[in-house]
Parts: C-alpha cells; structure tokens; sequence
C-alpha cells in the first residue's frame, strides 16, 4: 500500500481509514447548536450591550462551569456573533503615540491603589462627579465617592479611609505601606490629604504634569466604567445616578471579565488568590 500510495502522491493514513470504513472521531467538545448559543449570547448582550465577544465568551464559560456542562471556544462565539450582527464596531481613534515606558500594574493585592475621579453628565444638566480608589494588581475598585460638587479634600480623605477600611477592617494603621498613585488634582494633592496618608501608613505618589499614561489603569477605568455602565443606564437627574453607582461598582468587582485577570472580575481573581 506504501508504494501505491507514494506513486499517487496520496496519504496512506488517509486510504488506510478509507479500507477500514470506520469514521473519523470528532475530537473536542461537542458543538453547541447555533440558536442555543445565539439565545444564550443575545441574553447576556441585552443586559451588557457594550460585551464584545472576548468578554461574551467569559460569561458562556462561566455559566457553563456553574452548570458543568461543555462551553465553546472563542473561535465560534466570534463566528456566530459575526454572521448574527452582534459584534461590536472596531475602535478606529486616533493612537496615542506619547511615550510611557512605566508601569502601573503590579504583581501582588495591596502594594499600589490609584485613584482618580470623573464625571457624569444628567439629562435635567446635572453634573455627579465620582472619585473611586483602585487596586492595581486585582483591579477592584475599592471604594467611590460621589457628590453633585466638585471633589474636594475631604471627599479624597473619606475615599481613602473607606478603602482601607473595606480591605482592612477598622484599623489605624496599615500592616504594611501601600502607594497611593493620583495625578496632580488639587484634591489629591492637598496638604491635609497627604497628611490623612502618612498617618495611615500610606505612601503618596502623584504623576508627572501632562502624562495621563502615568495613571493608566484609572484612566483605564474609567473609559470601561463610562462606556459599560453610564452611556447604556438611564440619567435622569443625579439623584438618580448616584443611587444606581453602588449596584455599577458591584457588579464591575463581580461579573465584569477583565483581559488583565484572564477573564476574570475582581473578585474571581481575588478569591482565586485566596485558594491557591
């Protein structure tokens, strides 16, 4: 069979299977049906319509794992998004081409928070500005303020002990020092501010003028939290709004798959920290 197989310039493995009869095993997971999938994906978009199919395939598997059963591949959920008209448009702005050679991120919970604040414009012209304080190795956002004024020192010192009181318990000082990294915000700059942080046991750490990147996970956040939460919730006024940010932070820390953490939210990265 060798020789004849060589001399057609075919695969012997591939005759040989065809002699035999025997049909070639699927390997893999079985294949979910397309509209048992498509069903499946449509929920999760109706409820997160700014998902693209990388965090979509996140929320499949985890569902899938819950119920233990199969869940597919990336490659298909993309497939099937695409001939269904569900994936989102490429981000086509223009590059920042700044130079930024630091980075933001560590390897361990607790050694770096940033901070940063933002704001939310209402229907009725109502403005919510929020500040909220970020881990930057899990990427839970530990705690936020909000206020329909201007952030002020005061606001920056009840976010920061909030924060420690939610990772820590009611302490006075923390059993080891942690950065504390903003931009150069008036808030944040403060002298009473820093204060608050030394004698917690903080180090404060302020970025340079004009470098936006130097604080790259809270800008980060930022964009993710106004393009996931506030651009597809209703705004009416800003009572509204500020009753609705605790339900947006909770569900960021607990579904929301991050890239960074494998597709995890915080909190799956967090407890998986714990377990292992």
């Amino acid at each position: 069979m060798t020789t004849v197989c060589e001399t057609l310039g075919v695969a012997r493995s591939n005759i040989a299977e065809s002699v035999k009869r025997r049909p070639s095993k699927a390997r893999g997971r079985p294949p979910l049906a397309d509209r048992e999938l498509v069903d499946e994906i449509k929920t999760i978009i109706d409820d997160m319509p700014t998902y693209g199919y990388r965090r979509v395939h996140a929320i499949l598997c985890r569902k899938a794992r819950s119920e233990s059963r199969p869940w597919p591949n990336a490659k298909r959920v993309y497939r099937v998004m695409k001939v269904h008209g569900m994936l989102l448009q490429r981000h086509t702005g223009a590059l920042d081409t700044h130079r930024h050679d630091g980075r933001v991120a560590v390897e361990q919970s607790n050694l770096r928070w940033c901070s940063d604040g933002f704001e939310i414009g209402c229907d009725n012209k109502e403005k919510v500005r929020v500040a909220f304080a970020l881990d930057c190795c899990d990427r839970e956002a530990i705690a936020h303020v909000a206020t329909t004024e201007g952030i002020k020192s005061e606001d920056v010192q009840n976010l920061v002990i909030t924060a420690v009181e939610n990772r820590f318990g009611l302490i006075n000082t923390l059993p080891k020092p942690i950065e504390w990294l903003t931009d150069n915000g008036s808030c944040f700059i403060a002298k009473d501010t820093r204060s608050l942080l030394v004698d917690i046991g903080m180090e404060p750490c302020s970025t340079p003028i004009r470098s936006p990147q130097s604080n790259g996970m809270a800008e980060a956040f930022v964009k993710t939290f106004k393009r996931d939460y506030v651009s597809v919730n209703p705004r009416p006024d800003a009572a509204t709004v500020i009753a609705q940010l605790p339900s947006w932070f909770e569900h960021y820390n607990t579904l929301h798959p991050h890239k960074a953490l494998g597709y995890r939210s915080p909190r799956e990265f967090l407890n998986r920290q714990t377990e292992t």
